[in-house]
């Protein structure tokens, strides 16, 4: 499953001593950082819909962001932010299903109300899932990692027409990829939890994914993410 022909040269990224791209001259751009799980949610799903012609990303520096980023683009100073339509739409769900709503490509969001109404449920859980498994980084060896976990297993066991969380690949996965590719790893070296053990449907939802071109091209580096991580949590 490719969704995308993937041969794209990633632009510089831009730091304080960068100029401003012409900002609203009618070009669609993707304020973005190539290792921020928020805004990497909006670089798939950008790609998965095939919209790197029509999306230009452009890379910012977050430990050395421009200040015409905050004055001209997002006050909130974060990432990820897309200007369209000279506006600033920003938040990553937010954009997500703004990209999925206002852009043409393959649909990354079912017809089903079920589908629709399960796929909104666990979109919402996103942030007790992500707080929950941060909190797990700092507590110690005898911390009860599995709950968010469980969670998300019990969830791809729902609908058994594919291996994603509403059987076929969606935003809902999309909403997911970036922080298990954080997490697993993590936990592994640091914890010495697998959070595949026991878990068949996260094993082969975790395969599966990663078949996918449009989020395979936006992984970071594996080592260099795990080292962030450890600074962020073991400091």
């Amino acid at each position: 499953m490719a969704l995308g022909n993937f041969h794209e040269v990633i632009p510089p990224t831009l730091d304080s001593t960068s100029d401003p791209p012409s900002l609203f001259d009618g070009t669609t751009r993707l304020y973005t950082a190539l290792l921020c799980p928020f805004a990497q949610r909006v670089w798939i799903t950008r790609n998965c819909k095939g919209l790197q012609e029509e999306i230009k990303l452009v890379p910012i520096d977050l430990k050395n962001r421009p200040a015409w980023y905050k004055e001209k683009v997002n006050p909130a100073n974060k990432v990820p932010a897309l200007e369209h339509n000279n506006q600033i739409i920003a938040e990553s769900l937010d954009l997500i299903k703004y990209i999925e709503s206002n852009f043409k490509g393959p649909a990354l969001y079912p017809e089903d109300p079920k589908k629709r109404e399960f796929a909104e449920e666990l979109l919402s859980y996103t942030d007790t899932f992500t707080t929950a498994v941060f909190r797990s980084f700092k507590g110690d060896a005898g911390t009860d990692f599995g709950a968010p976990f469980d969670y998300l297993e019990t969830a791809l066991s729902k609908f058994e027409d594919g291996p994603f969380f509403l059987g076929q690949f969606s935003l809902v996965d999309i909403a997911y990829a970036p922080f298990i590719e954080r997490f697993q790893p993590f936990l592994l070296e640091v914890k010495n939890y697998d959070i595949t053990v026991g878990r068949p449907k996260l094993v082969a939802w975790v395969e599966e994914i990663n078949k996918i071109e449009g989020y395979t091209h936006t992984k970071g580096d594996p080592q260099q993410l795990l080292e962030i991580h450890k600074k962020l949590f073991l400091a």
